[in-house]
């Protein structure tokens, strides 16, 4: 009678959880038909599965935001505690949407994924099974959903990267890509049946989650280091950058852009969702979370906008600049405020506007020019204008120089640290500000090579481009990114006011 009583509960639970997980049902049922439409056409359905795949993520990004009306004034637990929508969560699962639908529109544009003898189809189902696991990343507060959203994206990840491999820097990526990932989930499972063992429980939110590690605080430290090396491989900070140079290089360019951006705000999110248990609980002593992310956030930036000074295929620059402004990002998160959380929002998606475009830039200039190569660039920007601007306006973004998206993004992270920084007089806090400045400054010395080759120099002799038109509406897609980056320099607030 008891069990049955239990399993009624259960059952009544999750049909109240249902309507606050509508845009999740809805990329199951999208991801579904795409699969069906796959099957039913064959390689002729690749612009019949694009066209659902964005027609349906724009559904599903309007039901994210008719959620926002669901969690205005406090969050809501999901399935016994599995999940926890609030309106944060929401916003990130809103942009991770937007920029999903651009990257579906992008794969199009790009000639050596569109060339691909396998065809697309099957692509456009790994990207929106992707994305069904990263809305659950950011919503997971229980360490079992959090391992399962995790290997959902990383499995739906390592298929993207090996999807086009015509070399064997393309296959090595690949590789490189699964063993590290496949090596970061080990770890970071160990670290939750540590945490299992001490607690008894899975929940971030449980009742005995503190008590139980603070009862052990040594074992507790090292439970929580290994689930950060999991949270670290997706967000790429030192010491678990060293899969990105190579896999960013030897991915398609799409897919550069995908991994250089989605997991990395969902990441965000699922560390944002880990921490506060800790953060805001007044008896936690035993792992200092603002020290520990401040020298990471400090080396990841020294390391990532140094290394990018030195090279010269572009692809790789991008790599390590993306490392770069993970640390940055992670300024804005040691706050542990309001105000941080909302720069760090705004930054992420200034960021991830401006590291697309960048990269479909790098996209464009292949298919005219077919080289990756900052060298390559000479002289290109004199004969396309319209993309040599728009590059220079993008990178002056990356950089975060007036009147850029970029520019607002750093003044806000740069601002919210210092507000807590008057508050407490931390080192950390002043470091990071210091640090910050610093490598913003270096930044310049690496992205000012690509407009440099761009109309300062000249190319060597005669060389043979391709035709253009091809690449009109990726160009298109650049033109409108790049005017979006502009309006959010110029009128911050049409973003701000939303967080």
């Amino acid at each position: 009678m008891q069990a049955a009583e239990n399993i009624s509960q259960q059952l009544s639970g999750v049909l109240q959880s249902l309507p606050y997980v509508s845009p999740e049902v809805w990329l199951t049922v999208l991801l579904i038909l795409v699969i069906v439409t796959d099957l039913l056409f064959g390689k002729t359905s690749a612009w019949i599965c694009r066209t659902l795949a964005a027609v349906g993520m724009a559904f599903v990004l309007f039901n994210c935001l008719q959620q926002l009306h669901l969690v205005t004034h406090e969050g809501k637990f999901l399935f016994g505690g599995m999940l926890l929508l609030h309106k944060t969560a929401v916003v990130f699962k809103s942009f991770i949407d937007v920029f999903a639908i651009v990257l579906i529109l992008y794969v199009k544009q790009d000639k050596k994924f569109n060339s691909h003898k396998k065809g697309l189809s099957d692509l456009y189902t790994i990207v929106i099974a992707s994305v069904l696991g990263l809305h659950l990343m950011v919503m997971a507060v229980n360490l079992l959903t959090v391992y399962t959203a995790i290997e959902m994206v990383s499995l739906a990840s390592y298929l993207l990267v090996a999807y086009h491999t015509e070399s064997g820097l393309g296959s090595g990526a690949g590789l490189k890509y699964v063993l590290f990932g496949a090596a970061s989930s080990a770890v970071m499972l160990y670290g939750i049946s540590l945490i299992y063992a001490l607690t008894g429980s899975l929940n971030y939110f449980g009742s005995n989650l503190l008590t139980g590690l603070a009862a052990n605080p040594t074992v507790a430290v090292v439970a929580i280091v290994l689930m950060l090396v999991g949270i670290g491989f997706k967000l790429s900070f030192i010491p678990m950058h060293f899969w990105v140079p190579d896999v960013y290089q030897g991915a398609p360019t799409p897919v550069t852009a995908y991994l250089s951006t989605l997991p990395k705000i969902a990441g965000f999110a699922m560390l944002i969702n880990f921490l506060t248990p800790f953060v805001f609980s007044a008896g936690w002593h035993a792992f200092d979370f603002r020290l520990t992310l401040s020298v990471i956030g400090i080396i990841t930036m020294i390391a990532g906008n140094f290394a990018a000074v030195w090279q010269t295929n572009i692809k790789r620059l991008l790599a390590y600049s993306s490392i770069g402004h993970t640390g940055f990002a992670l300024m804005a998160l040691v706050t542990f405020t309001n105000q941080g959380i909302s720069a760090l929002v705004f930054y992420l998606v200034a960021y991830a506007i401006a590291n697309i475009a960048a990269l479909m830039l790098v996209s464009w200039f292949g298919n005219v020019a077919g080289t990756e190569d900052i060298d390559g660039y000479k002289g290109l920007g004199l004969r396309h204008p319209a993309a040599g601007v728009c590059f220079i306006i993008i990178l002056i973004s990356l950089t975060g120089i007036p009147v850029s998206a970029g520019f607002n993004a750093k003044l806000l992270v740069f601002s919210s640290v210092y507000a807590v920084y008057e508050e407490t007089k931390s080192l950390p806090l002043l470091l990071l500000l210091i640090t910050g400045a610093v490598t913003t400054v270096i930044s310049l010395f690496y992205y000012i090579k690509v407009p440099l080759n761009l109309f300062l120099r000249k190319g060597n002799g005669e060389k043979a481009f391709h035709d253009t038109r091809s690449s009109t509406g990726l160009l298109s897609i650049i033109l409108f990114l790049t005017a979006l980056t502009l309006a959010l320099g110029l009128f911050p607030n049409l973003l701000a006011g939303l967080l």
